[in-house]
């Protein structure tokens, strides 16, 4: 049999559209139902380190010893560490930063009590540091370890 470049293109997208036809339902699927793991809370903290009385910002030194003393005694499960440089507004004015940011996940059954142990770690932050707040966002969302 002899093969035309018609004939090639009509087969060659045949095969091409029963592959599609058999991969893009499970892609589909798998993007509609991205559920992995356990229902998860998510709180990211965001701790500056600029200090308004003009003294010299949070050192990492400092902020890895309040790390160790406060937020992970209270989540020694884990938690991430990130660096960042945060800004924000004070009297008109713009103030850039050197930040951190602590993400920590845990069931979302335990909320209220892990909740209660990020406010004090919060209050712990702004009185120890002279900070006017310490942010917090928080997600649900599933997780699997």
């Amino acid at each position: 049999m002899k093969w035309t470049s018609d004939a090639r293109g009509k087969v060659g997208g045949g095969v091409l559209l029963a592959l599609l036809g058999a991969g893009i339902p499970a892609l589909v699927g798998a993007a509609l139902n991205g559920d992995v793991g356990d229902p998860y809370q998510e709180t990211r903290l965001y701790f500056g380190t600029e200090r308004p009385d003009g003294r010299p910002p949070v050192g990492e030194r400092e902020f890895m010893g309040f790390l160790e003393r406060e937020i992970t005694p209270a989540f020694p499960e884990g938690l991430t560490l990130q660096d960042g440089r945060g800004q924000w507004q004070r009297d008109g004015k713009i103030i850039r930063e050197i930040s951190y940011e602590v993400v920590l996940l845990y069931p979302e059954k335990e909320a209220d009590e892990r909740g209660a142990r990020i406010e004090r770690i919060r209050d712990a932050y702004e009185q120890r540091f002279q900070q006017d707040s310490v942010g917090r966002s928080d997600d649900r969302l599933t997780a699997d370890f």
